[in-house]
């Protein structure tokens, strides 16, 4: 008697694997401990790195007990005697200066974003046309009594003397002054502003505080020019982080910044000696 095959048992279902556990952080965004080295990394690249030299300065003003008033600081030094050369390194100076800016722009750009909008330098044309007005309107508060207390507070031997051009007589020396005034502005205002104040917000820092830090760190890079005009920055980052934050718009802050030191870096040129004198800017 012929045997009847076994029917086979059926083969089981293969279970599927487990997705594996998506961390917590992976939609919201960096952890904080993440973003503290994040910032100690970008702040000792560029601002806080300018801070740090800065405070040391301030500090050996008054360990060698040195005359503040007769100190001068010269902005946009000259770098080599050879014309070209020149040229070409300060062109170097600003482009470097900008990178910090370019790593922001980077991390700011992850899981698609767009770091243009995150920082509020598009927009709608109606955004754009109202920042023209908060441009003039925040240079005018802030660049005119800022005038005022460098005049005073260099009267009264409290700031160092700031050279403002130590460049050559040049024909692209006026070109190069206002390039460097655009990436100061721009270096300025996208890390002590838009990319620390959002950083600080990120980790649940209250409003008051992000813009205290942000202040804080705007005076201290400016504590080499005497304690007067890193007080008067302090004053002027309030206001810039506190329109940033209730504007969500980096683009006036910029403008507004280098229009500023534009006005700082060619008004001595052009503006007559008896006025820089009154000053105290000669």
């Amino acid at each position: 008697m012929e045997s009847v095959p076994a029917v086979p048992e059926p083969l089981p279902e293969p279970v599927p694997a487990r997705p594996e556990p998506v961390p917590a952080d992976a939609a919201s965004g960096p952890s904080p401990r993440r973003l503290k080295f994040e910032i100690a990394i970008v702040l000792g690249l560029s601002l806080g790195q300018s801070a740090a030299y800065a405070i040391t300065q301030f500090i050996e003003y008054y360990v060698k007990q040195v005359d503040i008033s007769t100190t001068t600081s010269t902005l946009n030094r000259s770098t080599s005697s050879v014309a070209w050369i020149d040229l070409v390194q300060q062109l170097m100076v600003i482009g470097f200066r900008l990178m910090p800016v370019l790593l922001v722009f980077y991390l700011f750009s992850d899981r698609g974003r767009s770091a243009w909008r995150a920082l509020g330098l598009v927009g709608p044309w109606s955004r754009v046309k109202g920042d023209i007005g908060w441009t003039f309107g925040i240079a005018a508060i802030i660049g005119i009594p800022g005038i005022a207390l460098y005049a005073v507070s260099r009267a009264l031997g409290m700031t160092v003397n700031i050279d403002t051009s130590g460049l050559p007589d040049q024909w692209w020396a006026a070109t190069i002054l206002l390039l460097s005034a655009a990436s100061t502005g721009i270096l300025e205002e996208v890390i002590a502003v838009g990319y620390f104040v959002t950083r600080l917000r990120e980790m649940r820092w209250g409003v008051p505080a992000a813009i205290l830090a942000s202040a804080l760190l705007r005076g201290a890079y400016h504590l080499y020019q005497g304690w007067p005009m890193a007080l008067g920055n302090v004053v002027m980052g309030v206001v810039f982080a506190y329109v940033y934050v209730r504007r969500g718009r980096l683009g006036p802050l910029i403008a507004a910044h280098l229009l500023m030191d534009s006005i700082a870096f060619i008004g001595p040129e052009l503006a007559p000696e008896s006025w820089l004198v009154w000053l105290g800017l000669q």
